[in-house]
């Protein structure tokens, strides 16, 4: 059995022991070592291959996420925090796994799993989304946390570009995934959707005005953006009559 190479990182010497303990009954782990502090952490990973690190957020010297911009080469990570208020964070650094202590074995289980899954099959950080075109072309799957979730196109408003991810907006309900804007553009079919703004992809059908170079979807203004507005009225002068 291949062995998944681990190091726990926590300032609190109880929640190491704990992580111990639970690595302790998975048995294609192999608990390298445990470190309490970031600094420690970061002269570990410089000698030793390691596939997965259990890693507490709010540390003394450096937190979770300052440590992982550290790294020039970043191993599977499972957060392991008592504050759930990182969780959104944690995806955007395709985080594995985000563990609220304490924390059980069956959680810890299921946890592990996804890394022995990822490291398995070396997949990409990022998943793009899949567009099934010969069968079912009207709607997409994207990752979404730890879920690929179903997407109709026909629910889509727009997509809005925020930072390291999009959102996408839909009639009921608004969807994060840890994606491109041009991922997303190349998925979309471009006879129903168009790129308007460095930010913003707007579905054609879900305009209701037009008003100067703004574009008015339900309550939701967006202006088209000068290096888009050629292409925008291409696409506009064949709905016109």
């Amino acid at each position: 059995m291949t062995k998944i190479n681990c190091l726990a990182i926590d300032d609190e010497p109880l929640a190491l022991d704990v992580i111990e303990d639970l690595a302790s009954k998975v048995p294609f782990l192999n608990l390298k070592g445990r470190v309490q502090s970031a600094l420690e952490a970061m002269s570990f990973l410089e000698k030793e291959a390691i596939d997965l690190i259990f890693l507490d957020i709010q540390m003394n010297d450096l937190t979770g996420f300052e440590l992982l911009r550290t790294l020039e080469k970043k191993p599977l990570v499972i957060f392991t925090t008592a504050y759930p208020n990182y969780a959104l964070e944690s995806y955007e650094v395709d985080a594995v796994d985000y563990l609220m202590k304490p924390i059980p074995l069956d959680r810890f289980v299921r946890a592990v799993n996804k890394a022995k899954q990822r490291l398995a099959s070396k997949k990409p950080a990022t998943d793009q989304p899949v567009v099934v075109k010969e069968n079912t072309p009207s709607f997409i799957f994207v990752k979404s946390e730890y879920r690929s979730v179903k997407i109709n196109l026909d629910d889509i408003l727009y997509v809005e570009s925020l930072k390291d991810y999009v959102a996408f907006q839909l009639k009921e309900e608004r969807i994060l995934s840890l994606l491109s804007m041009k991922e997303v553009e190349e998925s979309l079919p471009s006879e129903r959707f168009i790129r308007i703004h460095r930010s913003f992809i707007v579905s054609m059908d879900k305009i209701e005005t037009i008003e100067r170079n703004q574009v008015v979807l339900g309550e939701k203004r967006v202006t088209v953006g000068e290096s888009y507005r050629e292409e925008f009225k291409k696409l506009l002068t064949a709905y016109q009559v």
